[in-house]
């Protein structure tokens, strides 16, 4: 007795040193959440709660540890927060259990932290209450008593506390009124008391409704109808021998198996002296494991008794004779505890492989067991084979750590196979194992190599974004994690845009994508790094570099520069009809903007009106004439001409080319005038612009009689001399230059007016320089032509001041009503 005394106190000791111990390392955390939340919803902040950072949560790979296959609640670890993961259901997780709550732990490597969280999940009114049935039929004698009482079944509410059933209601009420009584165990016994007496004669049946209500919000209702069927004379109602029966069974015990007998005695004779059993006011789950005899009261087992599930039943058992008065006892059963539950192992972490310079006490791995009996049943002791360097020690009630117990070296031994195994104290002992092999690492001592120092490689432009470029590919000489490597671009800037948006590499395989189309014309090459990087502690790595070029593709059309296929004033090319075969007639200008082959062009006549009289050069776009040009030739030639790139396949594009084959201006007008006429006037003008042309008009004109009759004189005096030779501005497309006159490059083209000396007799001539004359047509011909000739007639007798101001008035009202584009025709031409 002594031995065993001391025995006792060096357990005791040694269980407080643990919870010391324990209570240094490890913290507890409790919540309340209502059941029934989504997915995803807020539970409550650990980190926070737990004294923790978020960067520890991360480093540590905290994670959550549950007994069974169901997690209710899921960690955020960027957040530090635990939300919902499945919906809870308080019914199914509690039933009738209060308060309802579940637990788990957080563990945290390197070191180890373990922290269980409790969490209390809160009834909300999500049931109704229900009875057994839907209608209940009761026969009772006339000659019952005032007070007697008729049992009835009670309704049943998942839900708990105010959400459970608070109230029972009885209508009509004219015979009877309802009494309840809360029992200890949480129940109620409903009851119906006879206030007035009953007659068959008069009334043979009642129908009375019973509402069970809860107190939730919103409130919850069951209802159940009752049929009462008045009967003759039955006076003695059955008494149950005991109020309450109380009987043990062992779990697992076989369906049929007896648990006990209830009795009870009718004084009346016959019929109404016999009496019946029923399992009543009890519920579904416990109804389903028991069943009673009918006519004996033998009670027996019906399903699987498990004494984790349930430590004990209570059953209502009702005595019932034909007359319909009834007697109710209760029946408890104790289920007794079997060895029945192999104990469990569940490794929570574990390191398969340790370096071989890690010092004694490193942790590799953390196991829980468990045993769901009970006592010595549910007692484990948790061990490991002894011909390891490792050693197993106890950091929280069920949780176990294996810990390095010597120096490790790899040279000599490179892997161990622990086997832990776990064994209750019942009787007789049930045991389990598990087995884990734990690899010894190498240190991380050589640095990834590739197999090329510089990369180069042609990607052509227009490629598909995630199009694989190449792959590179480097080695590294350590073993294990510490040649495990991965690829990471080096990020920089190029033309202004991030490397990640032009490549990705694949850390994994080390394979290049492109991450967009690459565009030759805005970049023809990019260099960058890539960085091989191992995964030892701490890493090493080596960089390499790869020159990407874009080659160029066909992708662009030409462009022509000249001439310009405009809107509005439509330019029409002049050949004279005395022009010779070979006569330049004009040159269409065009440009490709890709490179090599791609951007070389040839020029083809696609269509003309009459394709017998100009042709096109093939490479420098010059049309000219092929034949001498004939008076049966129309004026207006129209010629459409397509210029083609040497790309595969090739680009065109297509320009128009007004040709007038006329020798003098008039004959060109006259011909033009049905081109498109798009120039509308507007008529409405407004208030501002009439108020500030007549304001103007009138100070231009008050000024031009001051000074013209001073300068009437000089100018009749300068026409004799005055010869005109003003040169008619051309449109030049941009950068429109040549120096050779060869290929696609752009040539000079100048134009002239020439007049005579007597402005009487002037008319309007184009000349020719490098064999090229343009004719700018206004598509509104018709009223040019008009107000040339108004202008003409007034050039032509200028005789006086007066003329002169008209001319000058006219002039000004012409430039405040039309498009500058149109007086600057004008200018041009009539000088």
């Amino acid at each position: 007795f002594k031995l065993l005394a001391e025995r006792g106190r060096c357990q005791a000791l040694l269980v407080i040193l643990c919870l010391l111990k324990l209570s240094a390392v490890t913290g507890q955390a409790r919540y309340s959440i209502p059941e029934e939340q989504a997915e995803g919803s807020y539970v409550g902040n650990i980190a926070r709660d737990l004294g923790l950072d978020v960067a520890r949560l991360m480093s540590g790979k905290a994670r959550i540890i549950t007994k069974g296959n169901r997690q209710y609640v899921d960690l955020n670890r960027d957040k530090g927060t635990l939300v919902i993961k499945e919906r809870i259901d308080r019914e199914e997780l509690c039933e009738k259990t209060t308060p309802c709550s579940f637990s788990f732990e957080v563990i945290l490597e390197n070191p180890i932290q373990l922290y269980r969280v409790t969490v209390e999940v809160i009834d909300i009114n999500d049931n109704s209450p229900s009875f057994p049935k839907d209608e209940i039929y009761l026969k009772m004698v006339e000659n019952a008593a005032v007070g007697t009482r008729f049992s009835l079944e009670s309704a049943d509410d998942p839900d708990v506390g105010i959400n459970d059933i608070q109230k029972y209601t009885l209508k009509p009420t004219d015979h009877f009124i309802l009494e309840v009584q809360n029992q200890p165990d949480g129940g109620s016994l409903v009851e119906m008391v006879l206030q007035t007496p009953l007659d068959r004669e008069r009334e043979e049946t009642h129908t009375l409704v019973l509402v069970a209500s809860d107190g939730g919000e919103p409130h919850r209702s069951g209802t159940v109808r009752i049929h009462i069927t008045v009967l003759d004379a039955n006076d003695n109602a059955p008494v149950c021998n005991q109020a309450v029966y109380k009987a043990d069974v062992k779990e697992n015990s076989p369906e049929g198996t007896v648990v006990t007998t209830v009795t009870a005695n009718d004084a009346d004779k016959g019929i109404n002296g016999e009496v019946t059993y029923s399992i009543a006011r009890t519920a579904k789950e416990t109804k389903q494991l028991f069943e009673v005899n009918v006519k004996t009261g033998e009670i027996k087992v019906a399903g699987k008794l498990d004494y984790e599930k349930s430590k004990s039943y209570q059953l209502n058992v009702q005595a019932r004779d034909y007359g319909g008065y009834t007697d109710t006892c209760k029946v408890i059963i104790q289920v007794i505890d079997e060895n029945d539950n192999i104990p469990t192992i569940q490794l929570m972490s574990f390191s398969n492989s340790i370096s071989e310079d890690s010092p004694p006490g490193t942790t590799i791995a953390v196991v829980n067991v468990d045993d769901e009996d009970s006592d010595v049943n549910g007692v484990v002791k948790c061990s490991i084979n002894s011909d390891v360097p490792f050693k197993i020690e106890s950091s929280l009630t069920g949780y176990y750590t294996i810990v390095t117990d010597n120096i490790l070296d790899r040279e000599s031994i490179s892997e161990y196979n622990i086997t832990i195994t776990v064994s209750d104290q019942g009787s007789p002992p049930l045991s389990s194992s598990k087995n884990i092999n734990v690899k010894v690492s190498d240190i991380n001592d050589s640095p990834p190599k590739f197999d090329e120092v510089e990369y180069s490689k042609t990607v052509p432009e227009n490629n598909s974004p995630g199009f694989s470029v190449f792959t590179v590919s480097a080695s590294d000489a350590d073993w294990g994690q510490n040649a495990r490597i991965s690829y990471f671009l080096e990020e920089k800037d190029i033309n202004g845009a991030p490397l990640s948006s032009l490549v990705s590499v694949n850390s994994e395989n080390g394979v290049i994508h492109a991450v967009r189309s690459f565009d030759y014309e805005q970049m023809k090459s990019f260099e960058f790094n890539i960085t091989a990087r191992d995964a030892g502690s701490p890493p090493l790595s080596s960089v390499a570099t790869v020159k990407i070029i874009v080659q160029d593709q066909n992708d662009n059309p030409p462009q022509v520069l000249y001439p310009v296929q405009t809107g509005g004033s439509m330019v029409a090319e002049m050949v004279p009809r005395s022009a010779d075969v070979g006569y330049l007639v004009t040159k269409v200008v065009a440009v490709d903007v890709d490179s090599g082959q791609n951007a070389w062009l040839s020029y083809k006549l696609q269509k003309a009106t009459d394709r017998a009289l100009f042709e096109v050069g093939l490479q420098n776009g010059e049309i000219r004439t092929i034949r001498q040009v004939t008076d049966k030739d129309a004026v207006k030639q129209r010629l459409t001409v397509i210029v083609e790139d040497n790309g595969q396949p090739s680009r065109s594009a297509t320009v128009v080319v007004n040709v007038a084959v006329a020798d003098s201006f008039p004959e060109v007008l006259s011909e033009f005038t049905d081109f498109p006429h798009d120039k509308e006037y507007n008529d409405n003008l407004t208030f501002y612009l009439v108020l500030a042309l007549a304001v103007v008009s009138f100070l231009f004109i008050t000024c031009l009689v001051v000074i013209i009759s001073v300068k009437i004189y000089r100018w009749r005096q300068s026409r004799v001399l005055y010869q005109s030779n003003l040169p008619v501005i051309p449109y030049y497309p941009p950068r429109y230059s040549d120096t050779l006159g060869t290929g696609t490059l752009q040539h000079v083209y100048n134009y002239e007016v020439c007049r005579t000396t007597d402005s009487r007799k002037s008319d309007c001539k184009f000349g020719r320089a490098g064999s090229q004359n343009v004719l700018i047509m206004d598509p509104s011909s018709t009223g040019t032509m008009q107000r040339i000739q108004n202008e003409k007639s007034i050039l032509d007798e200028p005789d006086s001041p007066l003329e002169v101001s008209l001319f000058i008035h006219h002039r000004f009202s012409n430039f405040c009503s039309s498009r500058e584009e149109e007086m600057n025709h004008t200018i041009s031409i009539f000088g």
